[in-house]
């Protein structure tokens, strides 16, 4: 294997070739980190290269293999980091200038876990500041299918570097859109699991009654794979639970019932958006299953996520707000953090609480809800927009009227009650990746895996992949 094979290759692949010693992890992890240096320029998806630890934890792998102490599919397998998650001795800096130099003495809980099943961390990669939109203190990262798109926010980084194979597989996060979203738009493979699946000890927090961790993966086999490594319960993070998990990937979905949210297809606004999700959905009935129409609640959700997010926010922030580094953020919009954390910080107890309860009644109607229907699917978002400062020689083309982010209700609804979801390619507009979402019940992983892999099995969007020069 070399070239473009190597870098687009699946991790269960890849996992193949280094277990019959076909392949070797420091030559799979070299070929990263020249990739890495080659195309970032481009793609400003890198914060920091992490090239002595990468080469230290490949050389590793190497010689255990070498003697027959192989850990698993993960082991030898280059993979980058949204750049919130701690990292001993090398900088996190959530994205912002003011954290340029900030240095963390031990590793996150996920990061330990992924170092103790032999992946090989290779990159840092950009996040939005403190996790909104695609803007960092290094710039706008962008889309690998067209650079003078966005890659989206705020898993920017692992998005576009796995979408143009400078990684086998990434981390992100997701409060509201933040992994989902940069998955439809680069066109790749994303796992949001449960809230309380995956520990976000040693993560920056934005809200801690919200936030999730998943991997980004160029297929649904391999998200299973990595999620199956960073799940578990960590002392460190008391909202982790010890909830078994059994995927077989051969399992056929047709005994699944599968609704289908019809208001969030029917409100796409561009008409190639809308035709490519309905063929979607016509390849979903393909595979056996029926459709049920199915309708969210009607909740206040805006409102609810902006207070609960914005107070948990304003705490873990404080010392930013209080000592004024605020300033120091570049973006200056008028919903930068820069504008929203001080009156976060002043949001009434009352209302923080008040919003808790109408999330607590959101969990009943979801319990209500998934006891109809197994999955049900939504699109996810794409085509991705024009990016932030595109060189003035290659304008980024006015954006199609499809939705960059995923479907507002859908995605509402689920980061507030916590649901699971995988996020797929769907198609594609105007050569740009459109994703579709799989949404499932707490804790049952395995049912959306299940479908969203037969969808990627019998439509093969997974399989293509950026031209980079």
């Amino acid at each position: 294997m070399a070239g473009e094979e190597l870098a687009f290759s699946s991790v269960t692949e890849l996992a193949r070739q280094i277990q019959a010693k076909r392949l070797s992890p420091v030559e799979l992890t070299e070929a990263s980190l020249e990739r890495l240096k080659r195309l970032d320029p481009k793609l400003l998806a890198v914060i920091t290269l992490t090239e002595e630890r990468a080469r230290a934890e490949a050389r590793q792998a190497e010689l255990e293999i070498g003697k027959g102490r192989y850990r698993g599919p993960l082991h030898g397998i280059p993979y980058g980091l949204k750049d919130l998650f701690d990292t001993k001795d090398i900088r996190t800096t959530w994205g912002i200038k003011y954290n340029e130099n900030r240095v963390p003495a031990e590793d996150a809980t996920v990061v330990r876990k992924l170092r103790d099943a032999g992946a090989v961390l290779v990159a840092k990669l950009s996040m939005g500041e403190l996790a909104r939109g695609a803007r960092w203190f290094g710039g706008a990262t962008r889309c690998p299918w067209d650079p003078t798109r966005s890659s989206g926010g705020s898993s920017a980084g692992p998005a576009a570097a796995t979408a143009a194979g400078m990684v086998g597989f990434a981390i992100g996060t997701e409060t509201m859109g933040s992994l989902v979203g940069p998955c439809a738009t680069n066109g790749v493979s994303g796992l949001r699991p449960t809230y309380g699946r995956v520990s976000r000890a040693g993560a920056m927090t934005l809200g801690f009654t919200i936030d999730k961790v998943g991997p980004l993966c160029r297929s649904v086999e391999d998200c299973n794979l990595v999620f199956d490594a960073i799940r578990g319960v960590d002392p460190r993070d008391p909202s982790t639970v010890d909830v078994p998990h059994r995927w077989d990937s051969r399992a056929s979905p047709a005994k699944l019932r599968v609704g289908v949210v019809e208001e969030e297809f029917e409100g796409l606004r561009d008409e190639n958006v809308k035709r490519v999700m309905q063929e979607a959905l016509g390849a979903i009935e393909r595979l056996g299953v029926s459709l049920k129409p199915i309708q969210l609640p009607d909740y206040p959700y805006n409102s609810v996520f902006e207070i609960v997010r914005g107070a948990e926010a304003a705490v873990f922030f404080e010392d930013l707000i209080t000592d004024d580094h605020l300033a120091t953020l570049s973006d200056n919009a008028a919903r930068a953090w820069k504008n929203l954390l001080p009156v976060a910080r002043v949001i009434p107890a009352v209302q923080y609480l008040k919003g808790q309860q109408v999330r607590a009644l959101m969990q009943a109607d979801a319990v209500r809800l998934m006891e109809t229907v197994d999955v049900w699917v939504a699109p996810a978002g794409g085509p991705a927009g024009p990016a932030e400062g595109a060189p003035a020689a290659s304008p980024a083309p006015a954006r199609p009227a499809g939705p960059a982010r995923p479907a507002p209700r859908t995605s509402n609804f689920t980061n507030l009650t916590g649901l699971p979801v995988v996020c797929v390619p769907a198609g594609f507009v105007e050569g740009l990746p459109v994703g579709i979402q799989f949404v499932g019940r707490s804790f049952d992983e395995a049912s959306i895996l299940t479908l969203a892999q037969a969808y990627q099995r019998a439509t093969g969007w997974h399989t293509r992949h950026p031209k980079l020069e």
